[in-house]
């Protein structure tokens, strides 16, 4: 059920990195992402794929993780992704709206992630210029983001906002990922 994707759907950053996967697999998450939604079905967004460690290891040096856990800076050995997606642009094609298309292509792939017992991050704090220079990507492509996905190592979940309104996510002293959510009475401001 579509529910229970969303509910299980979380930013995971820590994954068991010995938990093999193939382009294969990342394929047919693409192949979601193709049969999504797109602004005026221009069908922009291109994408490149890594299930190989050594261009894992590339990517993995060009991003940030986690920018409200400010003592941690990714994570370690043994719980890295073991596949990438990224997401682009192909500037010959793409429009205003792009990037509505980049977070609806994206959220497709993290639910088939789930789906497949997987899971996965989107990252926007990349350095762009060296991941183009790294992998060769043509100026034509911008760079949009890149989906970390693996099998996950680490617990997620939600708890409501407090009376302080905090809203930044933290772990506590297991681990424990803590991600606050506004309550539904707070966000929907009229119904008729």
């Amino acid at each position: 059920m579509i529910a229970d994707l969303i509910k299980k759907n979380r930013s995971f950053r820590k994954f068991h990195q010995n938990h093999a996967l193939n382009v294969e697999t990342l394929t047919d998450l693409v192949d979601l992402a193709r049969l999504s939604a797109s602004a005026a079905n221009l069908q922009p967004l291109r994408y490149i794929l890594s299930a190989d460690s050594q261009k894992n290891a590339q990517i993995f040096s060009c991003l940030g993780w986690a920018a409200y856990l400010k003592d941690w800076k990714g994570p370690e050995e043994g719980e890295k992704p073991s596949g990438y997606i990224i997401v682009l642009s192909d500037s010959e094609k793409a429009n205003d709206f792009v990037g509505y298309d980049c977070g609806i292509a994206s959220q497709s792939i993290l639910l088939g992630a789930r789906e497949k017992e997987l899971a996965g991050c989107m990252i926007a704090s990349i350095n762009r210029q060296q991941l183009r220079s790294l992998l060769n990507i043509d100026a034509r492509f911008k760079i949009l983001l890149v989906i970390a996905i693996g099998k996950p190592k680490e617990e997620v979940v939600i708890e409501p906002v407090g009376s302080d309104d905090n809203i930044r996510y933290w772990r506590d002293e297991t681990g424990v990922h803590h991600v606050p959510k506004r309550n539904l009475k707070d966000i929907i401001i009229d119904s008729y």
